[in-house]
C-alpha cells in the first residue's frame, strides 16, 4: 500500500509558512491544485486538511467531485482554469467558486445553469492586469461595467477579483501586477460592497509569497503540494 505521508507534510508545511506570512495582515485561503496528482494524492489531500480544491479542467472537477463524495470525504471545489460557456454545465452542481469570469456572456450561461438547479453561483472576475493578448481576464478599466452588468443576474454573485499576472523567473516581477489589482479590489469593494469583505484571488506555487505580502486573501498552490523528496523549499 503506497505510503502518502509526503502530502500531510507539504501541505501542513504549507498552511504553517501562509499563516507566518499573513500573520496580523489578512486570512489567506490556500485553494490546493490538483492537476498535477493523482486521485490518490487528491484524497489524501483531504484527509490531511484541505478544505478547497482547484481544477482548471471542467471534467476534472466534476470527475474528482464524485470521487471526493464517494470517499466519504467533503472539500470546495473550485473552478480556476479558463471557463468555455459549454462547460458550465459540466459544473454547474458541484462547483463552489469560479474564479475565471471574464464576460457578460459567460456570467448569462452560468446564471441559466444555477437557476435550473435553483442555486446561485459565487464568481471572480478575472482581471488580465498584465494586458497580455493570449490570456483571459478583463482590462482593469473594464472591470467596474462588467461587475455591474453581472450583479444585476439573480443566480450569480461577484465575490471579488482574480489575476494571474505574466510567467516570469523571478515572481517579484509579479509584484507591480498583483499591487495594481489590489488597489483594484479595494475600489470595486468600496463600490459594491464584496460580500464577507470580498476574495482576491493571486498567487500560484511560485508567487504565493508576493501574492500575500501584496494583499491576497486566496493563494492557489498545486506542485509544491505533491513533491516526494526533501529538497523543495517549502
Amino acid at each position: 500500500m503506497a505510503d502518502y505521508g509526503y502530502i500531510s507534510k507539504n501541505y501542513l508545511a504549507l498552511t504553517e509558512q501562509i499563516e507566518r506570512l499573513s500573520a496580523g495582515k489578512q486570512t489567506v485561503t490556500l485553494v490546493a491544485v490538483t492537476k498535477s496528482g493523482s486521485d490518490e494524492e487528491l484524497l489524501a489531500l483531504v484527509r490531511a486538511g484541505a478544505e478547497h480544491i482547484g481544477e482548471n479542467r471542467p471534467q476534472e472537477l466534476r470527475r474528482r467531485a464524485d470521487l471526493i463524495r464517494a470517499a466519504g470525504l467533503e472539500a470546495e471545489l473550485h473552478e480556476i482554469g479558463n471557463l468555455q460557456k459549454n462547460k458550465v454545465r459540466l459544473i454547474a452542481p458541484d462547483v463552489s467558486l469560479i474564479h475565471s469570469v471574464d464576460s457578460l456572456a459567460l456570467a448569462e450561461e452560468i446564471d441559466r445553469r444555477a437557476s435550473a438547479l435553483g442555486r446561485v453561483i459565487p464568481v471572480l472576475i478575472e482581471v488580465n492586469s498584465a494586458g497580455e493578448e493570449a490570456k483571459g481576464g478583463v482590462a482593469p478599466e473594464e472591470c467596474e461595467s462588467l461587475i455591474e452588468s453581472v450583479s444585476r443576474l439573480n443566480n450569480v454573485r461577484v465575490t471579488g477579483l482574480m489575476t494571474m499576472g505574466p510567467v516570469v523567473e523571478d515572481p517579484e516581477l509579479i509584484r507591480p501586477y498583483f499591487a495594481l489589482t489590489k488597489a483594484l479590489f479595494d475600489r470595486m469593494n468600496a463600490r459594491f460592497g464584496f460580500e464577507n469583505g470580498g476574495i482576491l484571488s493571486m498567487g500560484m506555487s511560485d508567487s504565493y509569497r508576493v501574492a500575500i505580502e501584496e494583499g491576497a486573501t486566496l493563494v492557489r498552490v498545486g506542485r509544491r503540494l505533491f513533491v516526494k523528496d526533501e529538497e523543495q523549499d517549502i
